[in-house]
């Protein structure tokens, strides 16, 4: 969060900069519009540094700068986008551009300095050229071509590169991101147990002679079950969703059970809209089953209650079975580097990835007193969203 929170000041601080900069040029005819195209077009390469992206950028930058030529090259010094005159020049930079890479600093060419400067029909006298260095990486290069270096174009040009290689930083961090929630979904698929899914079909298949109707009816769950649970688009979904599939997974239970599993659910109407990470409940009702109540004699009951409460949703996971010994419990956040309990480790980090370290869940349990698992949902937070088409 920390590193979030850095990168985000760094985008607002450029961003007040290139404002102040360009407000007080408006003897130029610059409208405030352009500054915000100019800004939208710096984030814009945050999605997807490409040929099109570089296009916008350079396009409204040379406007803004009032400079001769700006480009963009990429990570190998090929030539993305190259926006005004002199053109011709870029052959003659090449090099300069590799060695901005080595150097990792900006280097300031002159036009006399090029093979080709014999040429002054193209109005270029200076040209800088800044690395857009991420993580200790090259990912491009901002090339900007003016008639001269004055101090306020030189800080002008830093901060936009500096604008723009956060972006590039964030769409990296965004990539990362979102890579390990998919590797968390699919061990949360894994955790899924086998013994359920093998039990769930033998059990149905017995039923299948006497009660034709009933192994229907839990055949119809069964897959509706499988198919939400091992779904491979979407990593975000709604409470009524995730309750959707908890009932049927506990239909199944109960079939399996023949008695000895109870349950109770108690939700508020206000709280199914709430958008939640995919497969953050299924797991922590799974664990009440399979070590709370699978080896209780007699079975026992697992409680599912969900309350509105105010700009959060409350939810609860609580079952009366066997409990265990709060010292094997000291870090939930640890719990997915072993066996046991491998949904709540990975729901208490998907939770405070997505969320923030004060989302963590809170487990009370005792051996003999069952465990309860309680967990706050945000009812909005920027960025989770669950996305219509899946």
């Amino acid at each position: 969060m920390a590193v979030a929170t850095l990168g985000v000041l760094t985008v607002v601080s450029a961003a007040a900069a290139i404002w102040f900069f360009f407000r007080g040029r408006r003897d130029r005819g610059i409208p405030p519009e352009a500054v915000y195209q100019l800004l939208h077009a710096v984030s814009a390469v945050r999605e997807h540094f490409s040929e099109e992206a570089a296009e916008r950028l350079t396009e409204r930058l040379r406007v803004l700068l009032d400079c001769v030529a700006v480009g963009i090259a990429d990570a190998e010094g090929g030539l993305l986008s190259w926006t005004g005159a002199a053109d011709h020049h870029y052959v003659d930079l090449v090099d300069h551009i590799k060695s901005v890479f080595s150097d990792r600093r900006t280097v300031v060419v002159a036009h006399d300095d090029l093979s080709s400067s014999s040429c002054r029909s193209c109005g270029m006298g200076v040209t800088m050229l800044v690395p857009l260095i991420v993580d200790g990486e090259p990912q491009g290069s901002l090339i900007v071509a003016a008639k001269s270096r004055t101090p306020e174009l030189g800080l002008m040009v830093d901060v936009v590169a500096e604008f723009v290689r956060v972006q590039l930083d964030l769409g990296r961090r965004d990539e990362s991101a979102h890579a390990l929630q998919i590797a968390e979904i699919k061990a949360l698929r894994a955790q899924i147990s086998p013994h359920f899914l093998y039990n769930a079909l033998n059990g149905i298949s017995g039923l299948i002679r006497t009660d034709p109707d009933t192994a229907q009816e839990l055949m119809q769950d069964f897959a509706d079950f499988a198919r939400y649970s091992f779904r491979t688009s979407g990593m975000f979904t709604t409470l009524a969703e995730e309750f959707r599939n908890i009932d049927r997974y506990l239909t199944i239970q109960q079939a399996l059970y023949a008695g000895r599993l109870g349950v109770r659910m108690k939700i508020a109407p206000e709280v199914l809209s709430v958008v939640v990470p995919f497969l953050v409940l299924q797991p922590l009702v799974e664990n009440a089953v399979k070590h709370g109540l699978a080896g209780k004699p007699g079975g026992g009951t697992v409680t599912i209650i969900a309350n509105d409460s105010g700009d959060e949703a409350v939810i609860s996971v609580d079952d009366d079975g066997l409990g265990m010994d709060p010292e094997r419990l000291r870090s939930v956040s640890s719990q997915h580097k072993t066996g046991q309990h491998i949904g709540l480790g990975n729901v208490n980090a998907r939770m405070q990835q997505t969320f923030g370290s004060g989302y963590a869940l809170m487990v009370e349990t005792a051996e003999g007193a069952g465990t309860k698992v309680t967990l706050r949902l945000p009812k909005f937070m920027p960025g989770v969203q669950r996305k219509v088409k899946e």
